[in-house]
Formats: structure tokens, C-alpha cells, sequence
């Protein structure tokens, strides 16, 4: 059902260009030098992602990715840029990556120690400010590709 659920939610990105505005798709070589910057290895669906999609915003959902090579003076929506920023400012887990803010205090990230028998991550929350010991790591959504659809969703 996950790939389903990419498929789709890519379509309607693609279908919908009015209210989508991305990046544009990463290079295998600047995919690999984010995975080498925050020791992580993306798989499936969110390395599609970046390889289709790079960052960006489908409506009011701002979808983080990668936006050039510069990980270090970059902005939102740069997934590497903010992981980096975030595993300084709060200690944010190496195992996590950042892919969306709420925007009511909590960040929701790819858990690459929790993946399914197919390598995908779970999509769970962590709250800055918070505690390691006190972080509950729940899991919103199966894999990247359930995610994409739910936000997608929302805006159409």
C-alpha cells in the first residue's frame, strides 16, 4: 500500500502544478554528499523524492529536501541544513532526519533505526527543547510515502 500511496501522492503533486512549487530533482552527487554530511543512507521513497521533487512546497505544506550542495548556509525547507542546525542547537538524534515543522513546536523526521523490511523509516516526532530521555519518537506515519500522501491530501 506504501508504494501506492507514493505513486499517488507523486501524481497529484505533478497533476496540480498551480499550487506546487519544488526545487526540482537532486544529482546522485549531491544526494550522496548530504547522506556522507549527516552519515545516513536515504532509501525508497524519499530518495525519490529528492531525485523528483528536491524541496519544496505543495500549498501551504512545505515538504524539506535538499537545495544545493551548500548545507551549511542554506534555509528551510533544506532538510540537511536543518538537521545539521537542529543536532547542534538540540541535540537531535544522528538516526533522525528532518523533513517537516508543525509549526506548534514539534518536528517530524525520517527515524532511519526504525525501518520496515523494505528500508523504509517511520515518520515520527521529536520535540527540540525536550529531553532525550523524555522524547516519545511517535510514529505518525508508516514510511515517507504514507506522509507524503496525508499532506498532500490536505491541500487538494
Amino acid at each position: 500500500m506504501s508504494a501506492e500511496n507514493y505513486q499517488k501522492a507523486k501524481e497529484i503533486i505533478l497533476k496540480e502544478d498551480e499550487i506546487a512549487d519544488f526545487m526540482g530533482g537532486c544529482t546522485d552527487e549531491i544526494i550522496r554528499l548530504a547522506e556522507k554530511k549527516l552519515k545516513l543512507k536515504f532509501t525508497g521513497f524519499y530518495l525519490d523524492y529528492l531525485k523528483t521533487f528536491g524541496a519544496g512546497n505543495f500549498g501551504a505544506q512545505e515538504i524539506y529536501g535538499i537545495i544545493d550542495a551548500d548545507f551549511e548556509n542554506s534555509s528551510v525547507p533544506d532538510a540537511i541544513w536543518y538537521t545539521l542546525t537542529e543536532r547542534k542547537e538540540t541535540n537531535l538524534p544522528e538516526n533522525l532526519l528532518v523533513i517537516y515543522d508543525t509549526g506548534t513546536g514539534e518536528i517530524f523526521c525520517l527515524d532511519y533505526s526504525r525501518l520496515d523490511e523494505n528500508g523504509e523509516p517511520k515518520v515520527v516526532t521529536f520535540i527540540p527543547g525536550v529531553d532525550l530521555e523524555n522524547q516519545t519518537y511517535e510514529i505518525i506515519d508508516n514510511d515517507f510515502g504514507d506522509f507524503l500522501l496525508d499532506l498532500v491530501k490536505q491541500e487538494v
